[in-house]
């Protein structure tokens, strides 16, 4: 059953929430773009406007898309590793990491997020589940043996092969494509083991990664959901605090 009251700035509330934190001998972070947002990095949708608000979203994220129109989709993607590298780490980053720190293999953080900025607080061996923005890999596989090497590639926009001429595209999973198997198979077996799960920043809209946090649920964990806005998952919580992660998460964490 869930917890009595949603408002995370009730003490009862993340009392009851601290606790099952505290009891727990494996926490999993669920963390989703809510969290990054705080930190100034746009959400998906929201990074669609002024001169990509004309464009479908397939069109910029997807392999279609690409191939159609590399150097629109190119431009647009090193846009917004622009924007993640300016960005900082916010108290709600820390606190998972500190929280980490202080409890040596207990947290594991798997994020939806592109970004690396888990990583730059302090988070390690962080679960992605949908890849990295700031790394490049080949459109297609090489046909040359022994394979092309990442320093092949030329300086245009996409970068292209020298020898084969594949494309260079962001290292993110985009629409119609498969979740990488291994981020995913260790984040369902994550889910499955744990004893209290916090999701944060998560709309629950994009699945896998939204049934990660039932799965846990009906493991038998205790969930912890954190967001400003009803989600598509609340139903799997047993303790819903209403508030943005970097508010609340310092609070929640700092006595755990």
């Amino acid at each position: 059953m869930r917890s009595s009251t949603s408002d995370a700035h009730a003490p009862a509330a993340l009392d009851a929430a601290r606790a099952a934190l505290r009891q727990a001998r494996s926490v999993v972070a669920l963390s989703g773009a809510g969290i990054s947002a705080e930190s100034g990095i746009p959400t998906f949708r929201d990074a669609l406007t002024g001169l990509w608000s004309r464009f479908d979203p397939a069109d910029l994220a997807s392999e279609e898309g690409f191939r159609a129109h590399p150097q629109r989709v190119w431009d647009w993607y090193a846009e917004r590793r622009e924007g993640v590298r300016r960005a900082e780490p916010n108290a709600a980053h820390r606190a998972l990491a500190e929280f980490e720190q202080r409890h040596p293999g207990t947290l594991r953080v798997v994020t939806q997020n592109v970004d690396d900025l888990h990583q730059r607080a302090g988070s390690r061996d962080v679960v992605r589940l949908h890849g990295d923005i700031l790394q490049d890999r080949w459109l297609d596989a090489c046909p040359r043996r022994p394979a092309c090497r990442a320093a092949d590639a030329g300086p245009a926009r996409p970068p292209r092969c020298a020898h084969c001429g594949n494309l260079v595209r962001p290292g993110v999973v985009w629409f119609g494509e498969r979740l990488p198997e291994s981020a995913l198979t260790t984040a369902q077996r994550l889910a499955s083991r744990c004893d209290a799960m916090l999701v944060v920043g998560t709309s629950g809209a994009v699945w896998p990664a939204a049934g990660l946090a039932g799965l846990a649920r009906r493991a038998g964990a205790s969930v912890v959901i954190v967001n400003p806005a009803a989600s598509e998952i609340d139903d799997a919580a047993t303790h819903l605090l209403r508030g943005a992660a970097a508010a609340v998460l310092p609070q929640l964490l700092a006595a755990a």
